[in-house]
């Protein structure tokens, strides 16, 4: 059985298990109930009505965060000549072709996103069994597989996280830090569920938000109406 320390059964105590909070309630909730010293994160669990078997029922995309993620994200852009330069300008951290795939087989992962070139497929696919398991495979899914290099930076830099549906049929994204204001928090909250639900495959039956929690880092789950989120998220 696990054990939580004092700061947790007290936060814990703020929250009522049985409640379906409204989102401004509970990411306030989520704000209070942080035990943590540092700036923690605040993060959003979407549970669907969808089965991850089904390839025609996988949710997988990417959001701009309207307020940020609230942390410095270091992006390796994989790319050769105008598109090298382009993604330079743009404010990537690091870029190369050959030498980076070279740099990363000998054991470098120094970035958080990976973005690359359709030409440079060939060669960055190399990297699959290195990069797939950290999440770090470029995919134009993802939109990190683009020739528009400057835009993936300069949104990646600006608060694009990536979502994708795990074998449970939740998504797990973070909407930001402890330290936002509730508007901001609310702001990405609103992004991230829109996105979702206009990403609905069209085979999922059903109640497609089943289930919405949010949580700040080691801080107890918030439980969101699920029909709350998507009307009001209508009405901003």
């Amino acid at each position: 059985m696990a054990k939580y320390g004092k700061k947790y059964l007290e936060a814990k105590k703020l929250v009522d298990r049985h409640q379906l909070y409204e989102p401004a309630e509970a990411l306030e909730l989520a704000k209070k109930t942080s035990t943590t010293k540092f700036d923690a994160t605040v993060e959003l669990a979407v549970n669907l009505g969808v089965d991850p078997k089904h390839a025609d029922q996988q949710v997988r995309g990417a959001v701009v965060l309207p307020a940020g993620i609230g942390k410095e994200v270091t992006v390796a852009v994989f790319a050769k000549g105008e598109k090298a330069k382009e993604a330079e300008e743009a404010g990537a951290d690091f870029v190369g072709a050959e030498d980076l795939v070279a740099k990363v087989q000998e054991g470098w992962f120094g970035f958080d996103v990976a973005v690359a070139t359709p030409d440079m497929m060939g060669t960055v696919g190399r990297l699959g069994r290195l990069l797939g398991p950290r999440g770090l495979m470029p995919n134009p899914k993802t939109g990190t597989v683009t020739m528009d290099i400057a835009r993936a930076v300069k949104e990646i830099k600006a608060g694009k996280v990536e979502y994708r549906v795990d074998k449970n049929g939740i998504i797990h994204v973070p909407i930001g830090k402890v330290s936002f204001e509730l508007e901001q928090l609310l702001q990405n909250f609103y992004a991230v569920i829109d996105t979702l639900i206009k990403a609905k495959p069209a085979a999922a039956k059903g109640q497609y938000l089943r289930a919405i929690t949010v949580a700040s880092t080691m801080g107890p789950g918030i439980r969101v109406s699920p029909q709350k989120a998507a009307l009001l998220g209508k009405e901003r």
